[in-house]
This record gives structure tokens, sequence and C-alpha cells, in this order.
């Protein structure tokens, strides 16, 4: 289902938009319609990409086994 959405741009902004969109072969609705998409997208992908990580930061289990070495080993030139 489609819903109507009013806004309200600066004129020189929409005459720009206007023809960012005659070279696009495309309008003004339809840019603000793929522009609302990509961003809403986006923001699901990272949500979902942070819902992975913290899934196998949960569910991980690494042993790396004793340490033998001190901070000073590391830094020692």
């Amino acid at each position: 289902m489609s819903r109507n959405l009013t806004i309200t741009l600066d004129e020189q902004l929409l005459r720009d938009a206007r023809k960012l969109a005659v070279d696009r072969n495309t309008s003004v609705n339809q840019l603000i319609r793929d522009f609302l998409f990509r961003l809403v997208s986006e923001q699901n992908r990272q949500q979902a990409a942070l819902a992975d990580i913290e899934e196998i930061f949960r569910t991980a289990r690494i042993s790396i086994g004793d340490r033998s070495w001190t901070r000073e080993d590391l830094h020692d030139r």
C-alpha cells in the first residue's frame, strides 16, 4: 500500500533536485523514495550485523592457552 507524504523544501533545493531527476530520467518523488529505501536498508543491515557480532561474542569459546610472556617481553627491543 502506498501513502502520500507532503514535505517542504527550499526552492533552490527543489530546483536542483528537479534538474538531477531529469538528468537521471526519473522524478523527484522517485529520488526521495530511493533515498529513503537505501537509508532504511542500510540501518537494517547494520542492526543485523550487530546482532550477528553479539551472537558470535556470546557463543564463541576460545582458549588461547597459558600466557608465557609479559607486556615488557613484547616491547623488548
